[in-house]
């Protein structure tokens, strides 16, 4: 395919969209990676200082190049965003940087995509991936009175460090693991206060045990049945955390990978659990509305917090790009994902739509190759 007429587009480049492209370079095939940023892995630059991988170095690089051994077994962001520049430089990676993508279409002819980007550009390809993340779009529930708060109100996405914070009363809304990891900084870094807003009590586990990485866990557990991985999970919660019912954060009732392909992932520790033990941080009921400087909970108690940090997650902010191709889920979602197109769009590919026990890192290294050999097989 390499005297192929038009490249295939891949759209961002983050992880997904690098890997995808360094796999259809392996098989000859010429692609093009547009990204709306100046470079690549924008969407890591941004998230807040301390995060670091929750999967394994070992199992977080992506296929072709493996992740330095000095970045640690939990690779720091920054870490990650320096291997990301490595590895596009690495595979060659053809980059073009400052394009931004508003739409795909069907060609006329029918028989590829048209792509519209910014500066009136139409780009054709005989087939196109979508990669432009999990996390895409911040989103901030319309709570009633939002607008009338007197404090301040942000999304997780804004939140770099606790420097800023320093000596003030805040509220974390949202118990997952941005949500978790932002409460502990918070409170280690010299914040007043911390409270943190559970709707629903997450599965928290040990980002490790004797040295067993739970991302383990996951990649054994993807082809059993789930009532037995909540079995598992069930037992094992109960011999390595302790119940934090007294702390006001009972043990959830649902099971944990019930819950998981549900989209709720586990919550792994990085010093919640010590942080409420010693009564740091405190759990508290769900954010219901705000009026004035008092937020009020479901519990019906009413806060007067200084920063309200919204940890409530992202869309995938594909409804503009192909939300009239009607592949979409009612979430928004794709409705066929990695080597599998929609009915409705043959050649068009999602990569990075998911958020498995696995490790996202490691299942878009595993599509990358699959999406190629698909495209190959759609030129075919």
């Amino acid at each position: 395919m390499s005297g192929q007429a038009h490249p295939v587009h891949v759209v961002g480049a983050g992880p997904g969209g690098l890997a995808t492209a360094a796999a259809l370079q392996r098989r000859g095939i010429r692609s093009v990676v547009l990204e709306k940023s100046p470079s690549v892995g924008a969407s890591w630059r941004s998230h807040y200082d301390r995060l670091r991988l929750h999967t394994t170095r070992r199992w977080s690089a992506l296929p072709g190049l493996s992740i330095p051994r000095s970045y640690g077994r939990w690779v720091a962001r920054d870490d990650l965003v320096r291997y990301l520049e490595a590895y596009a430089e690495h595979h060659r990676v053809e980059l073009a940087a400052g394009v931004e993508v508003d739409r795909i279409e069907r060609s006329a002819d029918d028989e590829g995509w048209t792509l519209h980007a910014n500066g009136g550009r139409r780009l054709a390809a005989p087939a196109v991936v979508v990669a432009t993340g999990h996390n895409h779009t911040a989103r901030l529930p319309d709570w009633p009175g939002r607008q009338s708060f007197t404090g301040e109100l942000l999304h997780a996405s804004r939140y770099r460090n606790a420097t800023p914070y320093a000596g003030k009363d805040v509220l974390v809304v949202g118990v997952g693991n941005t949500g978790a990891e932002i409460a502990v900084d918070l409170i280690e870094s010299g914040a007043a206060r911390v409270r943190l807003a559970v709707r629903t009590p997450p599965h928290i586990v040990r980002r490790s045990t004797l040295g067993w990485p739970a991302q383990a866990n996951g990649v054994l557990c993807r082809h059993l049945p789930t009532r037995l991985v909540d079995r598992v999970a069930d037992r094992m919660a109960r011999l390595t955390v302790p119940d934090l019912t007294p702390y006001g954060l009972p043990r959830p009732e649902s099971g944990l990978y019930t819950r998981a392909r549900q989209g709720a992932i586990p919550v792994q520790d990085v010093g919640l659990l010590k942080a409420i033990r010693n009564r740091r941080v405190e759990p508290v009921a769900a954010v219901e509305s705000f009026e004035g400087d008092t937020v009020t909970l479901a519990d019906g108690a009413g806060l007067t917090p200084d920063v309200v940090i919204a940890a409530t997650g992202y869309s995938r902010g594909l409804g503009n790009l192909v939300g009239h191709l009607d592949v979409l889920d009612a979430t928004g979602s794709p409705l066929a994902h990695g080597p599998r197109t929609h009915p409705n769009a043959p050649g068009l590919f999602f990569t990075g739509y998911t958020n498995p026990l696995s490790g996202m890192l490691r299942e878009l290294s595993r599509d990358a190759d699959r999406i190629a050999r698909a495209i190959a097989r759609h030129a075919a």
